[in-house]
């Protein structure tokens, strides 16, 4: 059970970093309208029908009236986005290279609810929007930095754990400091797993917040949450499996003692 335990707890190690560390948290398309086709354009553009040399030979560029026909959802292109903790990247309309930004930045700041007078739909963190919107929109960054910090936390409480597993499965010579080993890393696992569960809660509000009150050539036409974030939920998983095998290890040696 102890070596259950290890390989339990080394997989949500391993998950958790692999989380933190992608920007897959939550993937969508973003609405931007479509630029005029140039020379370097041949997709994803509007189309404008050019004037033949000889009617433009005295007429300036600035003169020139372009029209373009397309209506509707025709003039705008959907383009991928992703989003992490950290970075957001989007796909560029200019080359196939990504254009990534701080994550940080893009949290709303409180000043944004002197814009707009409805109440907002959701709550973020303690504070219900409906009632104390200032308090919401101004805790937003810093639920996003607890968040982050949460999530190291998690990380470095599980690698505790997984250290003192180690050393109680290399270590079988007295059985009591096996127990308290084993004590310990189960304490550790707990807590890393409630420390795992609000991180990922928190960032799931602040990644809503920022999804209606963003910056305007950021908010996403559809998104859904990606593969990072349900890696996240599984090294929670791994980590309260590790948990329950380590406790159910340490009662089995306290009966075996009585």
């Amino acid at each position: 059970r102890t070596f259950l335990a290890v390989i339990l707890n080394l997989l949500a190690l391993t998950l958790s970093t692999t989380a933190l560390l992608g920007s897959y948290w939550c993937t969508g398309t973003q609405k931007v309208p479509k630029p005029l086709c140039g020379k370097s354009k041949a997709t994803q553009c509007i189309g404008v029908p050019m004037p033949s040399d000889a009617d433009t030979s005295n007429v300036s560029s600035e003169d020139v009236v372009h029209y373009s026909w397309e209506t509707g959802d025709d003039r705008f292109a959907f383009r991928y986005f992703h989003t992490g903790m950290w970075l957001s990247c989007e796909e560029s309309m200019e080359g196939p290279e990504e254009k990534c930004r701080s994550f940080i930045e893009l949290s709303p700041p409180a000043e944004r609810v002197l814009e707009t007078s409805d109440p907002l739909p959701y709550e973020v963190g303690f504070f219900s929007s409906s009632n104390f919107p200032s308090q919401s929109l101004s805790s937003c960054c810093r639920i996003l930095w607890l968040s982050l910090g949460s999530e190291m936390l998690y990380i470095s409480l599980l690698l505790i754990s997984f250290i003192l597993l180690t050393v109680e499965m290399l270590h079988t010579g007295n059985p009591v400091c096996g127990m308290k080993l084993n004590a310990f890393a189960a304490v550790s696992s707990v807590l890393s797993g409630l420390l795992g569960m609000v991180a990922h809660m928190m960032y799931s509000q602040v990644f809503q917040a920022t999804v209606n009150l963003g910056p305007e050539d950021w908010r996403p036409h559809s998104w859904d949450y990606g593969w990072a974030f349900y890696m996240a939920w599984a090294s929670f998983t791994c980590c309260m499996a590790s948990a329950v095998t380590t406790l159910n290890t340490y009662t089995k040696t306290i009966l075996e003692f009585k």
